[in-house]
């Protein structure tokens, strides 16, 4: 390790884990250079904990060096540590008011911010103008479809050329299709053309019937352009958008741009016609305009009715958010080739600007991946893991899951994965205690080392910033510390709880033409209102940082009058399940008990349970599964204190997660209240008096 020597070792061996970390804690309030944090649990009684100093003793010093550093291990006697990452130090101000309310501060200042997003794209073409700026595969030969930097940047100026000769100033562009070179061009393009961008969520047009959010949709952005990467593929979402007019004439006032497949009855403008389009005068003087407040993008956010929200992304909002991520980890001296592996939609604020904007900075190579962490879908994410080391990897805890069926199935695969990779981060939701450790035991095998699972907390509303976990821990489940510039305000809920409130720079100004619900988003102060609670993980040190502890608007009573935490409820007894269960939903409201209805993971489960034909019914009526299901909450309730915590009813439900009615969005997350709406009857079953077969009691 750098910065470390032999002689700079001190260790002490303790009969419990919380007295190891107490000394750790002890260690980490030391005023030291560094702040690096490491644990491993010792399989057994004892915890052996190694204090490790910044500085080596200085020539003719005898004795033992005066203060630990905060790098600590609780370790076997045989120490292994997280791979070496310089994280930012942790360094929070703590207000506390009289009527309980905590205000966090980092006390770390924002560093100075880009002027805008397109000068970062300009900045890697003038240096590294060869280098792989995104890669695709073709979808004939599946062979990867490279663009440069240089390339690129002379893409993207065509193209905002061309939206500028549509003279139509500030108007929107609207994407309906998903990731793609072009998508990424023209999301540059746009904003260099001062036209807002909104990437709209595909299957907004391709699994509806009626198309009634799209339409809502494009009638609140009034959109100048439609792009689409196939008309034909969107054929039944351009029609129902009016597009081919009257007597196939177009819309009027709107420009379809279509890469692919056109139909000749929808005026389109051909994109190789806008690539061949000369800059002029007129796009230097649109880049000169560009500042903070230009609007970028208008980003949808779902609700569990009605029709998405269109939150307002500014220049200034992502310049902000992007710098307040760049701080956490100094990668200025990792020796590696910065090439990413994503799937996450560009509709979302995490792939479409936080992922996007960081290849940016760091000039890495973006490739797209086709696959999805689903059944069916995962095998080509695997096919390309196979093909692309990447340098950092994202997942939700469901490819997770399937990636360490793969790992543990093919060694050389594991080896390969993990001889270049530095960082891991889980989205969505609390990685499974037991997908966690297997994840981790793979990496110590290859590499020798854990590999840093970094988790970040935010919202679109704040640009995908607010918090994030910047130091190495094996407490899954924490949404970390503030960003540098950020202000998180804790308010008490009444029972251990805070609510969370942020104010920053990468805040929202509001909602597209909703000014009453904008003005109910913001509390008297102006902190944004996120709608989660949070506990600290240690109330005693505020450094080791805040745990999710559920969404306020999705927690019930049951008839007894108590309180169900449905977020941090969920999390556990889909650890408790795990591998077999993908995700679950929470029921239970103003009834007896609590029950839970679960998505099965499909692939894991045929492979254990020797049925590859097997649908989720089926399974669902294997004994052997449904003992396995029993011991799993029967664990879970072992460990609980009282009955909202405890389950006592499970059903498997046999229909998939309908993204299409917004059940579950592309990134993965399901929508507990929208479930419980469409599939009352299911939780009817679940609740019966005298509940069927598929019903599974919990003793």
């Amino acid at each position: 390790m750098r910065g470390i020597w032999p002689e700079s070792r001190v260790s002490a061996s303790f009969n419990s884990r919380a007295k190891a970390c107490e000394a750790r804690r002890l260690a980490e309030s030391q005023s030291v250079e560094e702040r690096v944090f490491q644990q491993e649990p010792q399989h057994g009684p004892w915890y052996k904990v190694t204090f490790y100093l910044t500085q080596p003793r200085r020539r003719g010093f005898r004795g033992r060096a005066a203060a630990p550093t905060a790098m600590t291990h609780a370790t076997p006697a045989d120490p292994v540590g997280f791979r070496p990452t310089r994280f930012l130090e942790r360094a929070i101000d703590v207000e506390r008011r009289d009527d309980g309310v905590i205000i966090l501060r980092n006390r770390i200042p924002l560093q100075p911010l880009h002027a805008h997003i397109p000068a970062m794209l300009r900045r890697q073409a003038q240096a590294r103008p060869e280098r792989t700026w995104l890669a695709q595969r073709d979808k004939a030969t599946r062979a990867w479809q490279r663009l440069s930097y240089g390339a690129g940047q002379r893409q993207v100026d065509a193209v905002a050329q061309a939206l500028l000769d549509l003279d139509a100033p500030g108007r929107v562009v609207m994407v309906l299709s998903g990731n793609s070179i072009e998508h990424g061009v023209l999301q540059l393009a746009a904003m260099q053309a001062g036209m807002p961008l909104s990437p709209v969520t595909p299957a907004y047009s391709l699994l509806s019937r009626d198309h009634s959010k799209l339409k809502a949709m494009f009638d609140l952005l009034e959109p100048a352009v439609v792009f689409v990467q196939s008309a034909r593929e969107y054929e039944p979402a351009l029609r129902a958008l009016g597009l081919a007019g009257e007597e196939g004439r177009g819309r009027p006032g709107v420009t379809l741009v279509c890469v692919d497949a056109p139909l000749p009855d929808l005026p389109h403008l051909a994109w190789s016609a806008m690539l061949q389009t000369r800059p002029g005068p007129a796009l230097a003087q649109a880049l000169a305009a560009l500042g903070h407040d230009t609007v970028a993008k208008y980003l949808f956010t779902s609700g569990s009715t009605g029709t998405p929200k269109a939150v307002t992304i500014t220049q200034g909002m992502m310049c902000a958010a992007h710098a307040m991520a760049h701080q956490m980890i100094d990668s200025s001296g990792e020796d590696h080739d910065r090439v990413l592996l994503e799937w996450l939609p560009w509709s979302h604020v995490a792939g479409g600007t936080a992922i996007f904007n960081s290849v940016l900075e760091d000039g890495a190579t973006l490739y797209l991946d086709d696959g999805r962490p689903m059944p069916g879908a995962f095998d080509e994410t695997l096919r390309n893991l196979r093909e692309v080391q990447p340098f950092r990897l994202g997942n939700m805890p469901i490819g997770y899951t399937m990636l360490l069926q793969a790992l543990e199935r093919d060694e050389a695969f594991a080896r390969q994965l993990f001889s270049g990779l530095l960082r891991l981060t889980s989205m969505g939701a609390r990685l499974p205690d037991k997908i966690y450790e297997g994840i981790q035991a793979q990496a110590l095998r290859h590499t020798g080392y854990r590999i840093p699972f970094t988790t970040a907390y935010g919202s679109t509303e704040t640009t995908a910033a607010l918090s994030c976990v910047y130091w190495t821990t094996e407490r899954p489940g924490l949404v970390g510390l503030p960003h540098p510039g950020v202000e998180m305000k804790l308010v008490p809920t009444g029972d251990g709880r805070y609510e969370v409130r942020t104010r920053s720079p990468s805040v929202t100004p509001g909602y597209l033409k909703q000014p009453t619900l904008t003005a109910q988003s913001f509390d008297d102060e102006g902190y944004y209102c996120m709608g989660d609670a949070v506990t600290f993980d240690d109330p005693k040190d505020v450094r080791q940082g805040l745990a999710f502890a559920g969404r306020l608007a999705e927690e019930f009573k049951l008839q007894s009058g108590a309180f169900v935490r449905v977020g941090s409820l969920r999390v556990d007894v889909v650890g408790a399940l795990a591998p077999l269960v993908g995700d679950a939903v929470v029921t239970g409201a103003d009834r007896e008990t609590v029950g839970l209805m679960v998505w099965l993971n499909l692939p894991l489960c045929r492979e254990r349970f020797d049925a590859p034909e097997a649908d989720a019914a089926s399974l669902a009526q294997l004994p052997a599964l449904r003992q396995a299901l029993r011991a799993g909450l029967q664990a879970h309730n072992a460990r609980q204190g009282g009955s909202s915590m405890a389950i006592r009813r499970l059903i498997v439900l046999a229909e998939p997660a309908s993204m299409d009615v917004g059940e579950v969005n592309d990134k993965g997350y399901v929508n507990q209240r929208l479930v419980l709406q469409r599939r009352a009857a299911w939780v009817e079953r679940l609740h019966a008096d005298e509940p069927d077969s598929e019903v599974l009691l919990i003793e």
